[in-house]
């Protein structure tokens, strides 16, 4: 069956005011929600980038994840609707059972298409659309998980410019997709989950350095 269809648009949106870079897209799966509350609650409320965020979830239940994350995170939270438009400052939270696609023109389109790699929402979809529209103002972080899921995403991200973030083993619940990144050969930093926050904050307001 086929897959949704990746904007081929060349030109990346308008760039956000003071940022080198425009969005940050963490993907995880087994052990996600605990490692995801512990990154996020440490970005401050005027983080000057998107921030897009991908829990592999049960596809047949409500999900919580948005009202759980709220309880800890000073950045704005909204569950991803069809049409919205990415802003600075604003975490979105991938809906249960669709896939993501960050489109040219800076908005989210949401999609049922088949799984892929068994799994639905897709990393591996939202890094790409990610990296098409965004270019190299993009950054991809892989955490805790289980499977494959963003491998062949994060390459897309590295192909068009953007960085890669893997977490470490010692600290990842589990660290199948986090392995599976870095085996690539292409992940740009491989940090403790208690970094990420920090260099995320360092990479969006004055690029690689």
């Amino acid at each position: 069956m086929s897959q949704p269809q990746i904007d081929q648009h060349t030109n990346p949106p308008p760039a956000f005011a003071n940022t080198a870079f425009d969005v940050v897209a963490i993907a995880a799966s087994a052990g996600g929600l605990k490692a995801l509350s512990q990154l996020l609650s440490h970005l401050p409320s005027d983080f000057p980038a998107a921030v897009l965020v991908l829990q592999h979830l049960n596809r047949s239940h409500h999900s919580l994840m948005a009202d759980i994350l709220r309880r800890r995170i000073s950045l704005s939270i909204k569950q991803v609707e069809e049409g919205d438009k990415l802003s600075p400052a604003q975490i979105y939270i991938a809906q249960p059972n669709y896939h993501i696609l960050v489109n040219s023109d800076g908005t989210l389109s949401l999609t049922q298409s088949p799984l892929v790699h068994f799994v639905r929402p897709s990393a591996d979809l939202l890094f790409e659309s990610l990296a098409n529209s965004y270019q190299n103002r993009a950054i991809a972080v892989v955490l805790t998980g289980t499977g494959k899921d963003g491998t062949q995403g994060v390459k897309a991200i590295a192909k068009m410019g953007g960085m890669v973030i893997s977490q470490n083993q010692e600290t990842s619940e589990h660290f199948g997709m986090p392995s599976s990144a870095i085996d690539t050969g292409i992940v740009d930093l491989i940090l403790p989950l208690p970094d990420i926050a920090e260099t995320l904050i360092q990479l969006v307001k004055e690029g690689r350095g």
